[in-house]
Formats: C-alpha cells, sequence, structure tokens
C-alpha cells in the first residue's frame, strides 16, 4: 500500500495520463488505478477496448475520474482522437495487458484506440501485463515482451506469481497490484536523467537488539520515511538498494528491499553495498547500544528478582564507520532526530561522519519524528547554511531531500 494517503503530489500532479484497459479479468483492478491517479492529481483519460467493456463498464470509470471514456477510434467528435491523446499525453499506461494487445502492440497495428495512440505519442508508455502463466511463458509472448522494451523502449511493470483467475492456480501472470501501477505510471512521469544509472543506497527503519529470544531494545520508527525515499529514488530512475530493519510497510516496488534486524546487521548490509553506491542515504534509526548479552532462552518472571538489569554495550555507527567504503565522489546524506539544539547538533553529526546534507528534525514537534506520516525538517549543509521546510507529508520531504541530493549529485561529477 502506499506510504500516505493519497493526495495530489508530485509526480502525478497536474499530469495528463492515458490509461488503457483491454479485456482481461484483471481489469477490475484498473478501476482503483484510475480513481488512485485522479486523487493524486492527475487528470486521467481512460480508453477501452471492446473486449474489455466486458469486463468492467464505462461508467464506472467516469464515476472515479469525471471525465468521459474513450472507446470509439472512428468517432464522428473524435476526428484525430489518437493523434490527440498522443500528443496531450505525459505517460501513457496500458493496465491489464493481455497477450493478443501485447502482439498487436509489437506489431505497431492500428486496429483500436489504445494501438493507435501509442503510435501517435512520444510520452513514456508502462506496460503491466496480465495473463495465465502458460500463455505468460510463451515464446512469443516473451518476443513481444522483449522488443516493447527493447526496441521501442516501454517500461514493463509485472507480472508477479500469485493466485490467477479461478481453476487456474498459482502462476507467474497476475496482474501487479494498484498501488504498484500508480507508481510506475510515477516513474514514467518522473524519471531524471541526474538518477538514471545512478545507484542508490537507503537506510530505514529501526533496530532491534535481543534481550532474549522474545524480547527486545528498540525504538518507535515506522521506516515511513526511509521508504518514502526510496520509492522517490526509484520514481526518479534510479536502481535503488533499501537496507531496511523490521517494519509493517510494504516493500517500496521496484526496490531491492535488504531486511535486517540489529545494527551490527545493517553494518554489514551496508558495508557490502555503499561501494557501489552514488547516493547514501542514511534515515534509519539505528540503536545506539545492545544488550552485552543476550540470553539463548526467555527470562522468565519468577526466574528473576523485582529489578532487571540489562548491561548495555555500544553498537557500531553504521554511517561512520563504512566512511572508508564509499564510493569515491559519491553523495552522503544523514538524519539526525534532536531534542535539543537542533541546528548545532546536526552540523556536529554532518562533520564527524563527513555528510554533505544533514536532515534534522526536533522529536518534541507535533507532526514530527517518529510513527507519524509527516514531518517537519531543517536541511543542513557545509557552509552551515540551513533552511527550515514547513510541515508536509513524508512523500513531500523525500522529494524536497532529492531535489537536494540531485544538485549535490550534478556537482560531484
Amino acid at each position: 500500500m502506499p506510504v500516505t494517503p493519497l493526495e495530489p503530489r508530485r509526480p502525478w500532479k497536474g499530469k495528463r495520463i492515458v490509461l488503457g484497459v483491454t479485456g482481461g479479468i484483471a481489469a477490475y483492478k484498473a478501476i482503483q488505478v484510475a480513481r488512485d491517479l485522479t486523487r493524486l492529481g492527475g487528470e486521467v483519460d481512460v480508453v477501452l477496448t471492446k473486449s474489455a467493456e466486458k469486463f468492467v463498464a464505462s461508467l464506472t470509470f467516469e464515476g472515479v475520474t469525471g471525465r468521459p471514456v474513450l472507446t470509439d477510434l472512428f468517432s464522428a467528435k473524435g476526428a484525430a482522437l489518437h493523434v490527440r491523446l498522443g500528443r496531450d499525453a505525459d505517460v501513457v499506461a496500458v493496465a491489464p495487458a493481455t497477450a493478443d494487445f501485447l502482439a498487436r502492440a509489437a506489431q505497431g497495428r492500428a486496429d483500436d484506440l489504445i494501438c493507435t495512440t501509442l503510435l501517435a505519442t512520444s510520452a513514456p508508455v508502462v506496460i503491466c501485463p496480465a495473463m495465465n502463466d502458460k500463455m505468460y511463458a510463451h515464446p512469443q509472448v516473451q518476443d513481444n515482451l522483449d522488443h516493447l522494451q527493447n526496441r521501442l523502449g516501454y517500461q514493463i511493470a509485472g507480472p508477479v506469481t500469485g493466485a490467477l483467475a479461478v481453476s487456474e492456480g498459482v502462476g507467474r501472470g497476475r496482474l501487479i497490484e494498484p498501488w504498484q501501477i500508480e507508481e510506475a505510471v510515477g516513474r514514467g512521469l518522473a524519471v531524471d536523467d541526474a538518477f538514471m544509472g545512478k545507484s542508490v543506497l537507503v537506510t530505514a527503519g529501526p533496530t532491534q537488539e535481543p534481550i532474549d529470544p522474545v524480547r527486545y531494545i528498540g525504538n518507535h520508527s515506522s521506516g515511513r520515511m526511509g521508504y518514502a525515499i526510496a520509492q522517490a529514488a526509484w520514481r526518479r530512475g534510479a536502481k535503488v538498494t533499501l537496507v531496511s530493519g523490521p517494519s509493517a510497510l510494504d516493500k517500496p516496488f521496484g526496490v531491492d528491499t535488504v531486511a535486517v534486524e540489529t545494527a551490527q546487521d545493517m553494518h554489514v548490509a551496508v558495508a557490502e553495498r555503499i561501494g557501489d553506491s552514488d547516493l547514501n542515504i542514511f534515515s534509519a534509526a539505528v540503536a545506539d547500544f545492545r544488550p552485552t548479552d543476550s540470553r539463548d532462552v526467555k527470562l522468565k518472571r519468577n526466574e528473576s528478582a523485582e529489578r532487571i538489569l540489562v548491561d548495555l554495550t555500544e553498537n557500531p555507527d553504521v554511517a561512520r564507520d563504512t566512511r572508508a567504503n564509499r564510493k569515491k565522489g559519491s553523495v552522503n546524506v544523514g538524519f539526525a532526530l534532536e531534542t535539543e539544539h537542533l541546528v548545532n547538533n546536526a552540523l556536529a553529526k554532518l562533520e564527524s561522519k563527513d555528510f554533505d546534507l544533514v536532515v534534522a528534525n526536533d522529536a518534541n514537534e507535533e507532526g514530527a519524528g517518529f510513527s507519524v506520516r509527516t514531518n517537519r525538517v531543517t536541511f543542513v549543509e557545509k557552509d552551515a547554511q540551513s533552511e527550515r521546510l514547513p510541515l508536509m507529508s513524508k512523500d513531500q520531504v523525500a522529494e524536497e531531500l532529492l531535489d537536494r541530493a540531485r544538485s549535490l549529485i550534478i556537482e560531484s561529477q
């Protein structure tokens, strides 16, 4: 599911999106996609094939987008409709994309409004296949996908392995979920040359330091900020690795997520990967200390005194201790959650850990910090300049942060 509730925001806000829907059982998911893209601020033109109308009704899409649904290539009032759609679109997406559609699109056919629009557009194109697993595995279908991706430059999103139509069992061919389609559309809208071909490493979430097999020392971090950053970096075209402590959030779409538990685990995972990364963003809330001795069996209440003393030892500092592993010329961003002296403490962290930028926020401020969907941050840079942003969603903070990282990446080249 998306990290925050849907509201008009980058990169969807104000964009013209053509959503093609072809005739498969997964077409019902396209209704949610059309609704969500509209709530994200997009202007969504839905195009249905004749076979799609067997599965979903035009009126439903009109109800969730507020715009007429387009079906007829030869509409009297729509002369050159495909040209207008293709010309005005910021992105064209087809979800679901059936095997028949893939074949026609790969051949350059112009026998319905969707295929004809594809021929008339220079906008990014996102194709989301959905079909039976046997059909998906067929060599001709794979050749068609290869042609669309490698010859025409279309983005192919999915399919995934999962439950198929009734009696078809489980296999690779299931349409990705609506929120993942929306992220793929977002990538079509947001790809940035400064991030294309770049590797981005993000740490997120808490760490859990075990006292015994059922208890641990941790904090209230949900991972929302880091997950939002990782997803936004992927939308911009980067290859993103997310090293995440325990989190209940869905893994960001398209991102290589590495699950860890303790600070030591995170240290190892980052040290192994940071040498290949062009941008490193340390947003995890790593525990500073861990129990010196973690018990192998559960500590029983009736076996202990009234008080239990837990001896703590210092954890490795993931950002500081992996400095020598960093790629030469990489950009490094840290986070500082403070309760006092916000900017001064952020500057100290910037210098001690050799960051290019620190994102500081006050743990005592309402709407900022852990376990909330919003944040109020201050950007602190090496020249001691600082900029305080207003309260905004963590998705918006992620975009602002990546804007600044973009400038640092360009400067480092």
